[in-house]
């Protein structure tokens, strides 16, 4: 049996991600045993910064996180530039918060969690240019490939997408986390 047998994680995407930051956290899940929903603005095909292509199967209008055990957030600085100006996504993300699920957010992603007011008294980690961004939502910011704080995953960079991974699968795999809240 695999990890994440009988779990749904929900991707949240939009046009612009970080292609590796995308499709390798996505196959890591996969492989681990879990069901991926990829979900963005509308259903349809969306393209990464080198031009990936995926197909979001829903629209985040049409979803609720009661449906999933964890959501994966992937980087690049239009997606969640984008994301996070769409009301409906960012209660999608905070919603994860309110019910201790699991989140997993690198690189640019950390955005939405500053959009969806859920890092104050956290500890995490971005791409370097959010750090006064995360700071200001209450959290502090630190240089590490990879940060878990009571079910969130962060990490900085594509280069640290094996950490990343390894983490998200493990807070996958816990489920929800008590002091996980919005």
């Amino acid at each position: 049996m695999a990890e994440l047998d009988g779990k749904t994680i929900a991707l949240l995407a939009t046009n612009g991600f970080e292609d590796s930051e995308l499709t390798e956290p996505l196959k890591a899940v996969k492989d681990a045993g879990a069901s991926v929903v990829v979900i963005s603005e509308e259903a349809g095909e969306i393209s990464g910064k080198h031009d990936t292509k995926v197909t979001a199967e829903k629209g985040v209008d049409e979803v609720s996180a009661d449906d999933y055990d964890g959501l994966l957030l992937p980087g690049g600085v239009a997606n969640p530039d984008t994301m996070r100006m769409n009301k409906a996504a960012v209660n999608f993300v905070r919603s994860f918060f309110d019910q201790h699920k699991p989140v997993a957010a690198i690189c640019h992603a950390p955005w939405m969690l500053v959009e969806a007011g859920v890092l104050q008294g956290r500890t995490v980690t971005s791409w370097p240019s959010l750090k006064t961004d995360i700071k200001n939502a209450g959290a502090t910011w630190v240089d590490e490939s990879v940060v878990v704080d009571q079910g969130l995953v962060t990490s900085r960079k594509p280069d640290d997408i094996p950490d990343f991974n390894a983490k998200a699968i493990e807070e996958f795999a816990e489920g929800k986390h008590a002091e996980q809240t919005a």
